[in-house]
């Protein structure tokens, strides 16, 4: 059995509901008014600058925090009411380790699986499976004050997965991995999801989150400033990068296909001496189209995409982005 199998919620009831929810600190409003949800079956992706609220909202989530006011569901179960089932349902990984250190590396995933009572010969199998899943198993011993970063995250990711979940609440989980490390990372959520997992995980990290992610919920100032499908985000208009070997013959096949000049923004001269040019399209669909025409053209295209990902076009169009000191 893979390691990340979710059991199966309750048909037709999202993973994750948050209706309205305010939390303050003080004078601080952390989260104001916030509503989102996150299906069943999908990696629902929160995006957002350093204090937009997403670690305190995903405290409440993990029914560490009370909302002031909203409400909470997590597969219909409420947080604050039936705590017990709610933590059975929830895979909890913080963007720190936590205060483990005392323990060695099987004994962190021991004492959680015994805290959900998981059967003797059960927890053994999950925690065999973890540690091997997680390139684990050398460290199995060591205590766990002597991980770098990467390695406690991954220990954090099978303290989360340890009690077979239904939701995974992940924040910032790709911080300091390595590449390896990351793509695993990538597998592992992805198998949840199509296991009937919920996932809602955050990062800062865009280019692994659109790889990861259904969908994408954009917070600033402890509001939700937009909600969309990853599909939704390729058919919005962005910026396209395109080299060639040759600025003449690339310049030519623009001008023959009907790309005036003054849409196009020259990049700085790669030290391969290729030309490489910027240029605005409205979507995907219009883009293959250029891309066929300027290669008919001879234009001796090496290069053409996004100059950014969906994920990161979509955040550095937004407000947020631009207000100064957001990032």
């Amino acid at each position: 059995m893979s390691i990340a199998t979710a059991g199966s919620g309750a048909e037709g009831v999202p993973g994750i509901v948050v209706d309205s929810v305010s939390r303050a600190f003080g004078s601080v409003q952390a989260v104001a008014g916030l509503s989102l949800v996150a299906p069943q079956g999908q990696v629902t992706a929160l995006v957002g600058p350093n204090g937009c609220g997403k670690s305190t909202l995903m405290l409440m989530l993990a029914s560490l925090l009370a909302p002031d006011s909203g409400s909470v569901r997590i597969l219909g179960h409420d947080p604050m009411v039936d705590t017990d089932a709610t933590r059975r349902a929830v895979g909890w990984m913080p963007d720190q380790f936590g205060a483990w250190d005392s323990l060695r590396v099987h004994e962190v995933l021991e004492v959680v699986g015994r805290a959900y009572f998981l059967p003797r010969d059960r927890l053994r199998e999950r925690i065999a499976a973890l540690l091997a899943e997680l390139d684990l198993v050398s460290l199995a011993r060591s205590p766990a004050h002597v991980l770098s970063r990467g390695q406690k995250q991954r220990l954090g990711l099978a303290r989360a997965l340890v009690h077979e979940p239904e939701v995974l609440v992940l924040d910032e989980p790709a911080s300091g991995l390595d590449p390896a490390a990351r793509k695993r990372l990538l597998r592992i959520v992805r198998d949840f999801a199509s296991a009937g997992g919920t996932v809602l995980v955050s990062s800062h990290i865009l280019s692994e989150l659109e790889e990861m992610a259904d969908r994408v919920v954009f917070m600033d100032q402890g509001r939700e400033t937009g909600q969309a499908g990853l599909d939704e985000l390729a058919a919005r208009p962005q910026a396209w990068r395109i080299r060639s070997l040759d600025a003449s013959s690339l310049w030519r096949a623009l001008e023959d296909v009907g790309v005036a000049r003054g849409r196009v923004r020259r990049s700085e001269p790669a030290a391969d001496g290729h030309a490489d040019v910027t240029l605005d399209l409205p979507d995907e669909k219009v883009a293959a189209l250029l891309l066929a025409d300027l290669v008919a053209h001879d234009a001796q295209i090496i290069g053409f995409g996004p100059a950014a990902g969906r994920l990161e076009n979509a955040y550095l169009s937004s407000e947020a982005a631009r207000r100064q000191g957001a990032l």
